[in-house]
């Protein structure tokens, strides 16, 4: 005997003011080029739907955001099974360069900004930047080494009160 659900589906209602009142919270927690992106990207989308967003840069993520690395991040074939190449290629000499060479090239031909003007724009769209106050003491860095539109150097908890009621997001 087969049953079928003949209940309504529950659809939102989207509509002009869909967005008022949501509130995005991302955790940036990598430094990899990779993995600098999907923060990124979702933060833009986000604040394109008018949805408030604030990133957090903790751990090596930090990168991300501090002056003398924020420039220079890496992509690494190795331990990333996704490249769908041999390991072993990855720990030869001048494989992360040209990995990271191969991957910022596709990236710049979708125009795609690279990550200082990719987080100079998501200021600009009124998105908030916050470094993790454990990550930047235990790199002894301060709010003077991060990007300038860096707010400020908050605790953990700062950020879960300034991002309450938020959808969180860990990458």
């Amino acid at each position: 005997m087969t049953t079928t659900d003949t209940s309504p589906a529950v659809v939102p209602q989207l509509g002009p003011d869909a967005a008022s009142g949501r509130k995005l919270a991302i955790i940036c927690s990598k430094g990899n080029l990779d993995m600098a992106y999907p923060g990124l990207i979702l933060a833009n989308a986000a604040l394109g739907e008018g949805v408030e967003t604030h990133l957090f840069f903790t751990f090596w993520g930090l990168d991300m955001i501090t002056k003398a690395t924020m420039d220079d991040l890496k992509f690494t074939m190795l331990g990333n099974t996704a490249t769908h190449m041999p390991q072993g290629l990855g720990g030869l000499p001048g494989m992360t360069a040209l990995a990271t060479s191969k991957l910022k090239k596709a990236i710049a031909d979708l125009d795609v900004p690279d990550v200082p003007e990719f987080l100079e724009q998501i200021v600009a769209s009124g998105g908030h930047l916050w470094a993790c106050r454990l990550s930047a003491d235990m790199n002894h860095l301060g709010l003077a080494d991060l990007d300038d539109d860096v707010e400020g150097i908050i605790s953990a908890s700062d950020f879960i009160e300034k991002t309450d009621g938020a959808q969180l997001l860990f990458i």
